[in-house]
């Protein structure tokens, strides 16, 4: 769909999907915070942190805004870290620059690169094999969650 859209056109379609994500999983991380505190005024336990969290929360602590910024590079971490990012309250003055230089890498991978790897990989593959691989991943994903819970 957007590969048949003008260049600056799907760049800023792209560019503003990652500023409004990017500040939404911000604003999610800092509300959860402020909820977790209240819990724990009240003498709640804090729940578990994800693997991906845990990843995220050390990678802001360590190298703060430019970790906002690569994340975007990545798939999976970039939530995390964004999250992570309002969760510790990386003030906005840090963040907001951060998110901008992510979304123009994130817009630009996607609007040059992405979109033609991703056909070229789908162009090539029958489309029941996408569902195979995504079956097979969600399998996974099943399996290990239910054997960390079994330890």
């Amino acid at each position: 769909m957007l590969e048949s859209w003008p260049f600056w056109l799907a760049f800023g379609f792209l560019f503003l999907g990652a500023m409004v994500r990017g500040s939404v999983t911000y604003a999610i991380g800092r509300g959860a915070r402020t909820a977790a505190e209240r819990r724990r005024a009240k003498g709640d336990r804090p729940g578990e942190q994800g693997r991906l969290l845990t990843q995220g929360e050390r990678l802001v602590r360590q190298i703060g805004p430019p970790a906002v910024s690569l994340g975007f590079l990545t798939v999976g971490l970039q939530t995390a870290i964004n999250l992570s990012a309002g969760a510790l309250r990386m003030p906005w003055t840090h963040f907001g620059p951060a998110l901008v230089v992510g979304a123009v890498l994130w817009a630009t991978i996607y609007t040059t690169i992405g979109f033609a790897v991703l056909e070229a990989a789908l162009g090539r593959v029958p489309w029941w094999w996408v569902l195979v691989a995504v079956a097979l991943v969600a399998l996974v994903v099943l399996l290990s969650r239910r054997l960390a819970r079994a330890r």
